[in-house]
């Protein structure tokens, strides 16, 4: 096994400057750091991860919050695609990932802060995004670097990446307003969401586009689990006294969608001659389910990679050239929503 010594004898250098291109010194110049590397690689020498810690003063390792826990994050198709993008980027600048999961606001708090505190990593994605959250407070207070996936509103001096999800909700409830549907139920994550109250937002504002009035009867929060996504569905669905039965319902996530889909089955009714069903997100499964799922697609693999690019950016000391970065979404139309139909009058 090579060591440091070979490298440098082969290099013509001394051990130290071998040293110093392993911690990216600055005054070594770029040709050197070139050669030196170039021969790491041909040698096979791989610099010791805790001698690189102790030199730069540095974990190399980005940690990862969830916000819930491993068993419902991992199930959401999200998670292990961004979690994807993100390590891609973290591996090409040589950084591990520590993914922490929490089942309560205080906890995630808690562990976060720690994290950062024993220098455990060098900084965090947070994977969700809240109003009022005390831990961007206090993650700026005490001047960590972190990035959020997720829009951080009022909060200029916050890296975030994000989709414009005021726009893509409502680009999907547009499309179920045309199709004719006039009592469009929502199906939403928790309240306190970011994601949630921007994807609302989008779903009032394509009604009030088209003169239609906002029902809050017709309007569901829950957890981002099918299960939840079922209950809801099933509430919304039974109707009530004063409160029309839905013909569409927009769920924000299509894992609440899938459980939307299967309270529609139980309840007997025909997805979309009953019921149109439009999710978000376009996992895997969308094209593939019975019927196929009509859902908005975002970037999720590229979300990934822009946070661990701006988060790392920071770490090596550099200044982001754009703080925040909204990605595209577009809506893809499938059998749930009426795209057979819609083809159908088209010919």
């Amino acid at each position: 096994m090579s060591t440091i010594k070979d490298v440098a004898k082969a290099a013509g250098v001394s051990p130290s400057t071998v040293s110093r291109v392993i911690s990216d010194h600055p005054r070594i110049s770029q040709q050197t750091k070139e050669r030196v590397r170039g021969i790491m690689r041909q040698m096979g020498y791989h610099p010791n991860a805790i001698a690189r810690s102790l030199v730069r003063q540095s974990s190399f390792t980005i940690g990862l919050m969830m916000s819930r826990s491993a068993e419902q994050a991992l199930l959401n198709p999200f998670f292990p695609e961004i979690i994807r993008g993100i390590s891609t980027v973290a591996r090409e600048f040589q950084y591990s990932l520590l993914l922490s999961t929490a089942s309560t606001l205080e906890q995630e708090h808690t562990e976060c802060l720690q994290m950062l505190r024993a220098r455990r990593v060098d900084g965090v994605i947070l994977l969700a995004s809240r109003t009022r959250d005390p831990l961007v407070e206090d993650l700026l207070a005490e001047q960590y670097a972190f990035v959020v996936v997720g829009r951080v509103p009022g909060r200029e001096r916050v890296y975030w990446v994000n989709n414009d999800n005021v726009a893509a909700a409502r680009e999907a409830v547009n499309h179920l307003i045309l199709r004719g549907h006039r009592d469009i139920g929502f199906v939403g994550g928790p309240a306190d969401f970011v994601v949630t109250q921007d994807r609302l937002e989008g779903y009032r504002q394509a009604l009030a586009a088209h003169g239609l009035r906002f029902n809050p009867q017709l309007v569901q929060h829950s957890d981002f689990s099918r299960e939840s996504g079922y209950a809801a569905a099933r509430l919304l669905l039974h109707g009530a006294p004063g409160r029309p039965r839905p013909t569409a319902i927009f769920a924000v996530d299509d894992v609440l969608a899938l459980g939307v889909l299967q309270a529609a089955h139980d309840l007997g009714l025909q997805v979309p001659g009953d019921v149109a069903v439009v999710g978000f997100n376009d996992i895997p499964l969308a094209p593939y389910l019975s019927p196929p799922l009509s859902s908005v697609r975002i970037p999720i693999y590229n979300m990934g990679q822009e946070a661990a690019r701006l988060l790392i950016t920071v770490l090596q000391g550099g200044q982001p050239s754009v703080p925040q970065i909204v990605l595209p979404a577009e809506l893809v139309v499938r059998a749930s929503s009426g795209a057979e139909v819609l083809a159908a009058e088209r010919r």
